[in-house]
């Protein structure tokens, strides 16, 4: 593969040319400047034409759309927010915090309804996830969860446990003793989402300069490599690759996340190993770990695991750690035996997404500046995007709304810590994350150490 289709299972099986679209010309005037043609920055061009075509909207993106984790991620348009509902109500009050899960279950379906509208294929499956628990003290943590949902105001509607058999039956993975089912995410083909949204923000008059770098944001322009775009509002759209922004250096961690994915599967073994519906899939380990069955059949399986890079370097050759594709292949074969010891595997890639000091993401417009922002999703940045989008919408037109009073509307997370202290931190995390999942396979009981790093980072 050449180009950009080499960069994730996605862009590669793409039907059309990654070909970037032109450059800015020079310097220009907008009513909206984007830096960023991801998910966060299409979805926030569309809502703003969408409720107001006569905008003037500029999109600029460093490589192509969906090159970042746009077009790598591993395709759950969940509503997955970074902070636990505990965690917010605990910030915010239970009533905010509740709000806050409410919009996220609405998100999933908005992106679903969008996608339809605009005639966008993404494989879209609205099929659910099942986390499954496969040791008492991962068991522990699936009845804790939901009990917590319940005291929260959700219900078995939206968050239910399930005992061995009825997880098995979703997803038949070794040693199930039990989990959790929520029919709040979708399984999408993430990249043909991020390109079918660029090409519906240009049909309403979206201008995207693709192979155009930022250099600086600042109020009142977006400078790049190529000119100065000129406008009131400057939203930073790049998440994961953030810090390479002047002054943005601590802001977020960039923290990768590798993937795997198989040939297609016959029939015979999707019927051993379950999720019929497209469920996505992933357990109860410290060390996430998440997957899919994609429309073509085959298993798209991901986690975390690979190490910080010292000050927030971010490079192409991070995005390929063998040590970390050869664990995710033999925790595909210990999840699901009847795929072999070896388990084949046709693609490998990563790449960065953006974690916040504060672990929480947020959303938000600095009206004195005119400067705008949205990220920090680590890792669960489809669906909560485009809530970002629509919120930075009403936002940027100074509309008040159910949307604009949520709770992580203008929150601004502490920076990270300066180096040597953000390498050692982080990396000392990953360790202690997975020391645990080791020891409570072993003794099957929860780790201490674990639950105390949990606390740390306000989970």
């Amino acid at each position: 593969m050449t180009g950009y289709q080499h960069l994730s299972y996605w862009l590669s099986g793409l039907d059309e040319p990654l070909t970037p679209r032109p450059g800015l010309p020079g310097d220009t005037d907008a009513d909206v400047a984007i830096v960023g043609a991801g998910y966060t920055g299409l979805w926030t061009a569309y809502y703003l034409v969408e409720a107001d075509p006569t905008l003037r909207v500029v999109v600029l993106e460093r490589e192509i759309s969906g090159y970042g984790a746009s077009g790598r991620n591993g395709g759950w348009c969940s509503a997955l927010f970074p902070t636990s509902l505990p965690a917010l109500a605990r910030r915010h009050g239970r009533d905010r915090a509740l709000a806050m899960q409410r919009a996220m279950h609405d998100t999933v379906g908005e992106v679903g309804r969008v996608a339809a509208a605009e005639g966008i294929e993404c494989d879209w499956q609205a099929g659910g996830t099942v986390t499954l628990a496969r040791s008492e003290a991962q068991l522990g943590r699936a009845r804790a969860e939901v009990a917590q949902a319940h005291a929260h105001g959700l219900t078995d509607d939206d968050l239910t446990l399930l005992d061995a058999g009825e997880a098995a039956a979703r997803c038949n993975a070794e040693g199930v003793r039990g989990g959790t089912y929520t029919p709040h995410c979708a399984a999408v083909h993430p990249a043909k989402l991020v390109r079918g949204l660029a090409r519906a923000v240009e049909r309403r008059g979206v201008r995207i300069h693709e192979r155009t770098a930022a250099t600086a944001l600042r109020p009142g322009a977006a400078a790049t490599t190529a000119g100065v775009v000129r406008a009131p509002v400057v939203v930073r759209a790049t998440e994961g690759y953030t810090p390479g922004l002047p002054g943005q250096r601590r802001v977020v961690a960039p923290v990768y996340s590798l993937m795997v994915a198989t040939p297609p599967l016959p029939e015979e073994t999707w019927a051993r190993i379950g999720l019929a519906k497209r469920e996505t899939f992933s357990d109860y380990r410290h060390v996430i770990v998440y997957g899919q069955r994609t429309a073509d059949g085959r298993l798209a399986f991901g986690g975390r695991g690979a190490p910080y890079h010292y000050a927030s370097r971010v490079r192409q050759d991070f995005d390929r750690e063998p040590r970390v594709f050869a664990a995710l292949r033999r925790a595909l074969g210990e999840l699901f035996p009847v795929l072999g010891p070896d388990v084949p595997v046709t693609h490998a890639w990563g790449g960065p997404l953006g974690v916040a000091r504060d672990w929480s993401a947020s959303v938000g417009l600095d009206r004195r500046t005119g400067l705008a922002w949205a990220g920090g999703y680590v890792g669960d940045g489809v669906g909560t995007s485009n809530l970002a989008g629509r919120t930075l919408a009403d936002l940027i037109r100074g509309v008040d709304s159910d949307l604009t009073a949520l709770p992580w509307v203008g929150h601004r997370s502490p920076h990270w810590e300066p180096e040597p202290l953000r390498w050692l931190a982080m990396n000392a995390g990953l360790k202690i994350m997975s020391s645990a999942d080791h020891t409570e396979h072993r003794t099957h009981r929860p780790s201490r150490r674990a639950d105390l790093f949990n606390r740390f980072l306000g989970h």
